[in-house]
């Protein structure tokens, strides 16, 4: 019953953004690459031409946990709506602020400053940060805290919820100008190429345990077909590069499911 409930809860979230959505399907061997790596976490990929999902770990990919620094993919939008930023070159100047003062929105989203997207959403404000998170049905959609509330545990969303972001991001469907959609797109895209196009975006956070956690969120386009996935990994080892650990288990599933070689 429980899992007839996670699959049903999942299965909502994909019709909310997949025109033919299937069950979707459990992957348990993909826990060899977390176990193998010393984490726990979660796995979910979307083939989008058939609407075909697949997860490794059902029950944390439908739990809604803090998005971290990987909020900056809504705070980059809303940012450029708004007219706080313009585009990937912008700077946010803050009085005595030297550490973020000459960094670009480029640098900040590669590097996963959060200090730059603090100053931004305060820039931003409360009232317009809270309008487009209500707007865009983000996760628990609290934005009423002291303290950083994509950090502290107030807002919270899903890997599920953050597949269904993506998906939109990709396909011009967030009620944003798609100008900043197309630059958020520009913003995690890593690899080009004649095989493929690799899309990503990595973060951190902290989990429900309060353990270090790692986002991995984006797609891999082949044959102008596109996969999109989301991965989430946690240890209570403060000194595990996460954010590396998880894009080296989406790149080893993707590999083992066929990717890069632009045959998919």
């Amino acid at each position: 019953m429980k899992n007839l409930y996670y699959t049903s809860v999942l299965l909502f979230a994909v019709l909310s953004f997949s025109c033919t959505p299937n069950v979707a399907k459990i992957d348990n061997s993909l826990k060899k690459y977390f176990d193998s790596a010393q984490v726990t976490g979660t796995f979910a990929l979307l083939n989008n031409q058939i609407g075909d999902v697949t997860v490794y770990n059902m029950e944390a990919d439908t739990q809604r946990i803090s998005p971290g620094n990987s909020f900056k993919i809504a705070a980059t939008l809303i940012g450029i709506e708004s007219s706080t930023i313009a585009d990937s070159k912008s700077t946010i100047n803050r009085a005595g602020d030297s550490a973020t003062a000459s960094m670009t929105l480029t640098d900040a989203f590669q590097l996963d400053n959060f200090e730059y997207f603090k100053a931004l959403i305060q820039k931003i404000g409360t009232d317009t940060i809270s309008f487009w998170i209500d707007s865009l049905k983000y996760g628990n959609m609290v934005t009423d805290s002291v303290r950083p509330f994509w950090e502290d545990g107030s807002l919270t969303i899903s890997p599920d919820e953050q597949l269904g972001l993506i998906y939109k991001v990709y396909f011009d469907k967030l009620p944003f100008k798609k100008y900043s959609q197309a630059i958020l797109r520009e913003l995690m895209l890593q690899e080009d190429n004649t095989l493929y196009r690799y899309n990503y975006t990595a973060a951190m956070s902290t989990s429900l345990k309060g353990d270090p956690l790692a986002w991995i969120l984006g797609w891999i386009e082949e044959n102008k077909h596109v996969y999109f996935f989301s991965c989430v990994v946690s240890s209570p080892d403060t000194s595990k590069d996460l954010k590396k650990t998880g894009l080296d288990i989406v790149r080893k599933i993707l590999v083992n499911k066929g990717f890069f070689l632009g045959k998919k």
